[in-house]
């Protein structure tokens, strides 16, 4: 399976607390539910279809625990995304092996990226990670990420965590979709790259700017 990545970040990268105040509150962040004013009727229909594929899920723990105290309640057959997460199993990474209660969840208490490279292996499409901005961290440090499914919504925040923190691997992404809604939300695919290449701007034998030569 290749493992996917999708989260919701402002313009500025915050991922911390999207859906409501009570999500993730840690280091005074007040600004909780700042995705809200910019749901409409295109968001559905960029992240719905973003669940087609998946086989397994890997959820941080805190991001399983409120998934666990809503998805579950979420019946009607025709909702992809709940008869997805509520059938198939989602594997969380917990030190204490101590996790919310929800059908289907199998705890990962070894060596992280050793675990989730055996559940790469397995057979299937997608082993989706949603939310779950400290496990991305990790998971991105060791090159386990294939794609990035970012909704970026068009606020600035200024403060709180970032998908992307310093100390983050260098890595580059080759755009494979994006896709827009009336309230501005963006859907962006990436596919993994490898390192990132670089260049120069120079100037050339008429005077004019130039691309040097890339370098790896």
């Amino acid at each position: 399976m290749r493992l996917t990545v999708t989260t919701f970040v402002s313009l500025d990268g915050v991922l911390q607390s999207p859906g409501g105040p009570q999500e993730d509150a840690s280091d005074g962040f007040e600004l909780g539910g700042w995705l809200v004013p910019y749901v409409d009727e295109g968001f559905g229909g960029i992240a719905g279809p973003w669940f087609d594929d998946a086989d397994a899920f890997l959820l941080g723990r805190r991001t399983h625990q409120l998934m666990a105290a809503h998805w579950p309640n979420v019946t009607d057959p025709a909702d992809t995304a709940a008869t997805k997460l509520n059938s198939l199993t989602k594997y969380v990474p917990s030190a204490t092996g101590q996790v919310a209660d929800w059908a289907g969840t199998e705890v990962l208490t070894g060596d992280l990226a050793a675990e989730v490279t055996a559940l790469k292996q397995l057979p299937g499409r997608a082993l989706q990670v949603h939310g779950s901005g400290r496990l991305v961290q990790s998971l991105l440090a060791h090159d386990l990420v294939d794609e990035l499914r970012l909704l970026t919504f068009p606020v600035v925040l200024g403060r709180g965590k970032r998908l992307f923190e310093p100390g983050t691997v260098p890595a580059a992404w080759r755009l494979t979709d994006v896709r827009s809604t009336p309230a501005g939300v963006i859907g962006h695919t990436y596919a993994f790259a490898g390192r990132p290449a670089a260049g120069d701007i120079g100037i050339g034998a008429d005077g004019r700017e130039e691309l040097l030569p890339v370098s790896s």
